[in-house]
């Protein structure tokens, strides 16, 4: 149903997810109003029902009775803003080819923010910076004394939150070396495209573009190494966060079967740590185990299991399967030999 613009949210500056919607809305040209601040604060104090699981950004969408609904998950509210609004898509209207698009946003979501997450809170240098900064973010007037005990409180909380997104000593040189890998495949594809699919973005630039906001532009160590490795990736990130003046053309998709391989290079840091991921928290999940390990790019990984991630896992499945079969052969054939296709049970 057509909405009341403009179309507002509840967002923080430190939100990947929030710049992630942000960035996407001014590309797609929707009138938008941002409040920053902590949804659970901002709705209690706007009288509206805050929804089962409250994070950032929350959404204020309107019932048919005109009464805003808080809304949150950024990926399926991508598909719904795609049936409000014409134009501009960042969904490609090939089915092949938007379930890479998909593949690549949910890697971004799901795996990318453990670097985002592990970079802002396990080293100390990272940590000070992030405990410094914050703060500031939800209260830029916050006195010395109030920002010291809010970083000394923060700071705490989150650290005690490594264990939710898999960081710890076991875990980390895996996401530090998978972080490198991922900047190397971004500089070299980034040589030969634009954007993840093309000239124009998809709903992954738009994923990818959240986390590496934070990686890049406020904690200290990723910064530096990205700087280092993938200066395309720095411009892109840029770029990336006002597309406003793009004027997109369906050509300016690139064909599946034209893509560059450094897509497939791409694809295999996908394969390589993410999919051995999803496929043993989902094991975990189905058996009601609270923790798992397996071995990812030949390393010991352990976390806690994540409902949420079993669920990423069966989206994706369902995605594949609601594929014709000549499309879900022309995904099989991009995504051999990157052990992507570990993750897919087929038909």
């Amino acid at each position: 149903m057509p909405i009341r613009e403009p179309l507002r949210l509840i967002g923080a500056t430190a939100s990947p997810y929030s710049l992630k919607m942000i960035a996407l809305m001014r590309y797609r040209h929707i009138h938008y109003a941002v409040t920053w601040g902590m949804p659970e604060v901002v709705l209690e104090k706007m009288g509206i029902e805050k929804p089962k699981m409250v994070f950032l950004p929350t959404f204020l969408f309107e019932d048919e009775a005109g009464k805003p609904v808080a809304t949150c998950d950024s990926s399926p509210i991508i598909r719904r803003l795609e049936a409000i609004y014409d134009g501009r898509s960042v969904i490609p209207p090939d089915p092949a080819l938007a379930f890479i698009d998909y593949l690549i946003e949910d890697f971004a979501d799901e795996w990318v923010t453990k670097y985002m997450f592990h970079y802002r809170w396990y080293p100390e240098e990272d940590a000070d910076n992030a405990g410094t900064l914050l703060p500031f973010c939800a209260d830029i007037s916050l006195s010395d004394a109030q920002a010291a005990e809010f970083k000394a409180m923060f700071t705490s909380r989150q650290i005690s939150r490594l264990s939710y997104v898999g960081s710890n000593d076991i875990t980390a040189p895996v996401i530090e070396a998978s972080y490198r890998r991922f900047l190397q495949a971004m500089e070299k594809h980034l040589s030969r495209q634009p954007y993840m699919l093309g000239h124009r973005p998809g709903a992954g630039d738009f994923g990818l573009l959240g986390q590496l906001t934070q990686l890049i532009g406020v904690d200290p160590s990723p910064r530096r190494i990205a700087h280092k490795l993938s200066p395309r990736t720095v411009a892109w990130v840029n770029i990336m966060q006002d597309l406003s003046g793009v004027n997109p053309k369906d050509s300016d998709w690139t064909r599946l079967e034209d893509q560059p391989d450094t897509l497939k290079g791409l694809l295999a840091e996908v394969g390589r740590v993410y999919a051995p991921a999803l496929l043993a928290n989902a094991a975990a999940v189905q058996a009601g185990e609270k923790s798992w390990s397996t071995e990812i790019d030949g390393e010991r990984w352990e976390q806690r299991a994540f409902p949420y991630q079993a669920k990423c896992l069966v989206w994706i499945n369902e995605a594949y399967r609601a594929l014709g079969n000549q499309d879900r052969a022309r995904v099989d054939k991009i995504l051999e030999g990157t052990a992507c296709e570990t993750m897919l049970q087929g038909v």
